[in-house]
């Protein structure tokens, strides 16, 4: 920490580090997530609590992020306290409703789910949108997807036209099956998409999309050899084939041992 961000040594406790803490664990932000915050990204300590990160905390509730969402929000991507978010947030604001017709109330779902979007080049942006609509899926539909699934507009299009192909011309599935289950395209099609459906087609089996991908390997194989049907449950985080390259990725590895708050806050993308 203190190579990437010597300045942290010069900091007073009582009256930078402390305050600044103490604010982020009222808003919910449990102290352990904090710490590893910090590890990761020391910087944040040199955000000024006054002038950059209460306003730009006011800024995310005046645009309709919920305040239950805000743990989340800043454990996903930090550097959100310290951009001129006002200015972001109008930005991308407008562009999601005068490109992709999303309103105010979407856009601040789309920002609770996957922050990073605040700064995401509109170009970037606009790709796997084109590829949707040039797939001949209604303008309506394309924004449902990504309100439901933000993580659809950084994917290379590339990738998702070799999951559509796979869709269309082998799983032989009705486009509306992708307009309710958008996560579809955020999965590894070599390492998830055709391993699982090969095995269910062997066993002669047919579900939903969620429900042979949206869980674990583990789960996944319980449920192809169980005696049962197991009932599809929606949950409020999904696990997908491969991590997205985003400014401000997960901070909690995989490979450690979590808590239940630590859980809580995670967004990541399980391989």
């Amino acid at each position: 920490m203190v190579t990437q961000y010597p300045y942290f040594l010069g900091m007073r406790v009582g009256t930078v580090i402390k305050p600044l803490v103490d604010y982020l664990v009222s808003l919910g932000l449990p102290k352990k997530i904090l710490a590893r915050m910090f590890e990761k990204r020391a910087y944040v300590l040199g955000y000024d609590l006054g002038e950059t990160v209460k306003p730009n905390v006011e800024c995310l509730i005046s645009f309709g992020i919920r305040r239950e969402a805000l743990p989340s929000v800043i454990s996903q991507y930090p550097q959100i306290l310290g951009l001129p978010l006002k200015a972001k947030m109008s930005t991308q604001q407008y562009f999601f409703n005068f490109k992709l017709k999303i309103d105010p109330e979407g856009f601040a779902r789309i920002v609770e789910k996957m922050p990073q979007i605040v700064s995401l080049n509109q170009h970037v942006i606009l790709k796997p949108v084109e590829f949707l609509l040039g797939r001949g899926i209604p303008a309506e539909d394309v924004a449902k997807m990504v309100v439901c699934c933000p993580q659809l507009v950084a994917l290379q299009v590339g990738i998702m036209k070799n999951s559509y192909y796979f869709f269309k011309s082998e799983m032989g599935r009705p486009i509306k099956e992708l307009v309710e289950f958008p996560e579809y395209f955020t999965y590894s099609l070599e390492s998830r998409i055709k391993p699982r459906y090969q095995s269910l087609q062997r066993k002669g089996i047919r579900f939903s999309l969620s429900w042979f991908l949206n869980c674990s390997d583990q789960r996944f194989e319980e449920r192809l050899q169980g005696d049962y049907i197991e009932t599809e449950t929606m949950g409020p985080c999904f696990f997908m084939g491969g991590k997205l390259e985003l400014p401000g990725s997960e901070i909690v590895s995989e490979e450690e041992e979590e808590s239940d708050d630590e859980v809580l806050y995670r967004r990541t993308v399980l391989l």
